[in-house]
């Protein structure tokens, strides 16, 4: 009795597995219909077969779900990395296209040199619209010295490329120079007019262009005369190309001829510049 009380629930429970067992197996050969008894267990089970299958499959779904995500988060990462490198590339082509008539004129410049150049970078700059005092990546372990000219190319108007002036070297390191452009205040240069071969001093100002005066008071100068750099004291190269006059004003006072020259050098856009080292 104590051994029916302790186990009796498992011996039903076996019981009636071993039963079904049976069943099933002499009902489920060379038959075309369920029996009774298996309708009644399937009727009871039924319930929970639906619930269980829809379970596994709601399951399955999430896990296929879970799969498309993640493959679509990888995909939207491609693209925006993909996207990014079009932008570069973008960006990178318009600096080129915007560049290419400087590009053109520096590559005929290195090609027709009368100098030893060293291209130089532009890495800082003062605090203003203008580039009158900055920076570049080049000192005196790359072969320059202070007072050095700083030249880029520029088309002159008769189509031929040719150095234009943008400044000197005033302080140098090792692995940089400060340089002074013309357009500063403090910076001078000794010119000549080609067409006439009279000679001046100009100096930057504040509006970015060059004031200055003709030694000769009766110098045949105009408007559209092109200037380029005499070499009188040496400071800078002879030769080179400083701008155009756009103003001519005669002071019989002072017995005094003044120009104004608008330079040849855009210095809004400096970003490469060329040292002359010879």
């Amino acid at each position: 009795m104590n051994f029916f009380r302790k186990y009796g629930s498992r011996i039903v429970i076996i019981t009636v597995t071993i039963v079904l067992i049976v069943i099933i197996g002499f009902t489920s050969v060379g038959r075309k219909s369920v029996s009774g008894i298996e309708n009644v267990v399937g009727g009871v089970l039924k319930p929970v077969t639906k619930f269980l299958y829809s379970i596994g499959d709601k399951g399955t779904n999430f896990i296929d779900s879970l799969k498309n995500i993640s493959s679509l988060k990888e995909e939207n990462e491609n693209l925006k990395k993909e996207n990014i490198d079009l932008k570069e590339e973008n960006r990178n082509f318009q600096n080129v296209v915007g560049q290419k008539d400087y590009l053109k004129a520096e590559y005929e410049m290195l090609n027709n040199k009368k100098y030893n150049f060293v291209s130089a970078e532009i890495i800082a700059k003062e605090s203003s619209n203008w580039f009158d005092r900055f920076t570049i990546d080049k000192g005196l372990n790359h072969g320059l010295k202070n007072g050095d000219t700083i030249v880029q190319a520029i088309e002159g108007t008769n189509g031929l490329v040719t150095e234009g002036v943008v400044g000197r070297i005033t302080e140098i390191g090792n692995e940089f120079s400060k340089v002074v452009s013309l357009i500063d205040e403090n910076n001078k240069i000794a010119f000549k007019i080609t067409r006439t071969q009279d000679g001046g001093m100009l100096q930057g100002n504040l509006d970015g262009n060059m004031t200055g005066y003709m030694f000769d008071e009766g110098a045949d100068v105009k408007v559209g005369d092109e200037v380029f750099s005499s070499g009188l004291g040496e400071v800078y190269n002879k030769d080179l190309f400083i701008g155009k006059v756009i103003k001519v004003t005669e002071k019989d006072e002072e017995l005094l001829k003044t120009i104004e020259v608008e330079p040849s050098i855009n210095f809004r856009k400096l970003y490469r510049v060329f040292v002359i080292s010879n």
